[in-house]
């Protein structure tokens, strides 16, 4: 793969309520170091929901020599609102690629899903639960074609408000079924999970995206570091519980701590990748704020378990491999590492 990444969190805004409570900037600029130095990245994807977190990380990471991918992600807006924010995103990176740095523009991921006006349902949970529990085949055919055509809509209006803003390559962070009008962008991105479901799948998947002549991205991919997350596809942090404003209370039970399965499953899809000639490939994560290792006490307040971050965040404490900062790499976080030296 030409761009071997990793998605960088500054934090999702929902409610008014910021999921990275604490984006400290000297922090930032060190994970992004070891994002670069250590995990052998060449490029990140900086996402987020507050457009000068996201112009900070990015201009740290443009400093150290990474391919950017400035990347605005609503939560939960209208139309109006992701208009406005990809407005403003997009001249941050435009003023940052004027200063000679590679970046990509990403407008927005898996809309239908995570904001109003594409899909019937009162947030994501709802949205992605009538959707999957749609049992007329017919029905679902059709939901899927004027889903289809809400998105292509809206993505040609945000493309060119983009456009009129940033003079750099821009993309879109899609789901499968929004069949997105690649004509509009510069990249096919899509956000990619191998489950059991469609395993037997997956490998031709990939080949079929390559096949349509333009560079590929695969924007999101990864898992959780619990036994079966892998099988689980896109819906592996469905373990836990959330309070009304999204946050995470606790698991909704005791699952089996397998970190090595974790780092198996992005190995395998990263080779996957690269053999099916995927131009960049983002893991998803580096870290996930708000899901900290709990391992004494009740199981069920691990909440790491539910986080596909690479790296555990720690409670009020720092690490021992990396002591100035509060987390603790897993064994996806060696794999990636090994993989991306290679």
């Amino acid at each position: 793969m030409r761009a071997r990444g990793i998605t960088y969190d500054t934090g999702f805004v929902l409610s008014g309520r910021i999921s990275r409570e604490c984006f400290d900037p000297d922090v930032v600029k060190r994970e992004l170091g070891i994002i670069r130095d250590d995990l052998h990245c060449t490029a990140v994807r900086i996402t987020g929901g507050d457009p000068r977190r996201l112009d900070l990380a990015a201009s740290y990471a443009a400093d150290l020599g990474l391919e950017v991918w400035f990347s605005p992600y609503p939560l939960e807006l209208t139309a109006e609102e992701m208009l406005s924010l990809f407005a403003d995103c997009a001249q941050r990176a435009e003023r940052l690629r004027q200063r000679g740095a590679e970046v990509v523009f990403v407008a927005g991921a898996e809309l239908s899903l995570m904001n109003n006006g594409f899909l019937p349902g009162e947030d994501q949970r709802d949205r992605l639960e009538r959707l999957l529990n749609q049992l007329d085949r017919d029905r679902l055919r059709a939901q899927v074609g004027e889903l289809s055509v809400r998105v292509n809509d809206f993505l040609g209006t945000a493309a060119a408000l983009v456009r009129d803003r940033f003079g750099g390559r821009i993309t879109y962070a899609a789901i499968p079924l929004e069949r997105v009008d690649w004509a509009l962008f510069d990249i096919v991105s899509v956000d990619l999970y191998r489950s059991a479901e469609v395993a037997d799948q997956f490998n031709e998947g990939v080949r079929t995206l390559v096949v349509q002549g333009k560079p590929v991205a695969i924007t999101e991919f990864g898992t959780c570091a619990y036994r079966g997350a892998g099988d689980r596809g896109a819906r592996a942090m469905e373990i836990c519980e959330f309070d009304k404003d999204g946050a995470p209370i606790r698991l909704t039970g005791k699952y089996v701590r397998d970190e090595a399965g974790q780092a198996t499953y992005l190995r395998e899809l990263l080779e996957i990748f690269d053999a099916g000639g995927v131009d960049s490939a983002f893991v998803f994560l580096f870290a996930l704020d708000g899901f900290p290792h709990r391992p004494d006490g009740d199981p069920r307040d691990d909440l790491d378990l539910a986080s596909p971050g690479i790296v555990k965040v720690l409670d009020h404490r720092h690490g021992d491999t990396y002591p100035d900062m509060p987390w603790e790499p897993k064994a996806a976080f060696t794999a990636l590492a090994d993989y991306y030296r290679g």
